[in-house]
């Protein structure tokens, strides 16, 4: 991922349902997705294109409820669609089923840093976060609606 921050990203409707949805479909557990897109605007607006839904494969299946993991082949074949139709992974999505839509202290621990991150809180609720390498905390990005 580019180290350059985002200064926000752009979804349309259709997408934002699309993601909602998936992550909801992993209840009890949390889902997790990759989100692909390009970063080619200028002024740092980054543009959401497409979901790569993934399984959680936290090697603790009980845990699942409150971790995830994504299993690193899964992002390789996400990053090699991508390229061949010019695509970027941003970075990645998953829910916290019974929290709020703030990264936790285990998904800054566990994040490789720089990063996009969204999270979807049990309400439904999806907040953009940047983690950055120099920053200790996540900074929030706002979401800009496409056509």
């Amino acid at each position: 991922m580019l180290s350059s921050a985002p200064t926000a990203l752009g979804a349309d409707q259709r997408l934002r349902i699309q993601l909602s949805c998936l992550l909801r479909s992993a209840a009890p557990d949390e889902g997790c997705l990759l989100l692909l897109g390009d970063r080619r605007d200028p002024a740092g607006r980054w543009c959401l294109r497409r979901l790569w839904p993934c399984l959680n494969v936290w090697p603790a299946p009980s845990e699942r409820h409150g971790r995830f993991a994504i299993d690193p082949r899964e992002q390789l074949l996400a990053q090699r669609w991508g390229r061949a139709r010019g695509l970027d992974v941003l970075g990645h999505a998953h829910s916290h089923p019974t929290g709020l839509p703030v990264p936790s202290a285990t998904d800054l621990e566990l994040c490789v840093r720089p990063a996009l991150m969204l999270i979807q809180g049990q309400d439904g609720e999806q907040r953009l976060w940047w983690l950055a390498e120099e920053v200790e905390q996540p900074q929030p990005l706002p979401w800009r609606m496409e056509d």
